[in-house]
């Protein structure tokens, strides 16, 4: 995982900062690793050929990442994500956490990666703060990259107040000694503060058009080979 932590952030900062991180990434790759982009293009141009035409590529994956730099991410709240499932056939109840089907059916919506953010505070971490506008809220974040990639972000601000922290502690009904370490972060002074982390493998699998994460692992488990 990549897990920056930046001070003096709000949800906003978190948002604006995992897109332009993406975005980088891309930029990089297109720049610096062009041959085995383009490598991997043809890659996947050749397996096109044996799938159906609905079923194919508009873009080249290099005019996909290209895309992918020059346009703003989607934004939506979890409510909105919630009311396009339904719209869509989906049946989903408004408080339960998005599954797998239900984030590659919401990407699929968009022609880039779309950020849902504002979940329920009761499916997200005890960390998470509180949307001081609607406090059944949590200042969250997942980015759902498109084309089945599923999350490759989540984040979100954290909950500096130390009075408020120990509630939701303990309305999670977990132990206190696991985490006095993190108390004392607030109890010894703290600032408003965001981040989030991205899966490393995910992102790569996204980046170079690959759609099974074990291809991105430099030491995966398998069956052949259980050692690495």
């Amino acid at each position: 995982m990549i897990e920056p932590e930046i001070a003096f952030a709000n949800l906003t900062d978190d948002m604006d900062l995992a897109e332009d991180f993406l975005k980088y990434l891309m930029s990089y790759a297109l720049e610096n690793c062009r041959e085995d982009l383009e490598f991997l293009t043809q890659r996947e141009i050749n397996e096109e050929k044996s799938k159906p035409a609905n079923e194919r590529h508009e873009m080249s994956l290099i005019d996909r990442l290209e895309f992918v730099v020059n346009n703003p991410f989607e934004r939506i709240t979890y409510t909105e994500a919630v009311d396009l499932l339904r719209s869509l056939g989906h049946e989903h109840e408004w408080g339960d956490d998005f599954g797998a089907e239900d984030e590659t059916v919401l990407a699929s919506q968009f022609d880039r990666p779309v950020m849902v953010h504002r979940y329920p505070a009761a499916c997200k971490a005890f960390y998470m703060k509180n949307d001081p506008d609607d406090p059944k809220l949590a200042l969250c974040v997942d980015v759902l990259a498109p084309e089945g990639y599923g999350e490759v972000i989540g984040g979100g601000q954290r909950e500096d107040d130390l009075q408020v922290l120990r509630e939701k502690i303990a309305a999670h009904e977990l132990p206190f000694d696991p985490f006095e370490w993190y108390l004392d972060l607030r109890r010894y002074g703290s600032v408003p503060h965001a981040g989030f982390g991205m899966g490393i493998e995910r992102m790569v699998a996204w980046l170079c058009g690959i759609h099974h994460v074990r291809e991105t692992i430099p030491f995966p488990r398998m069956l052949e080979r259980t050692t690495p």
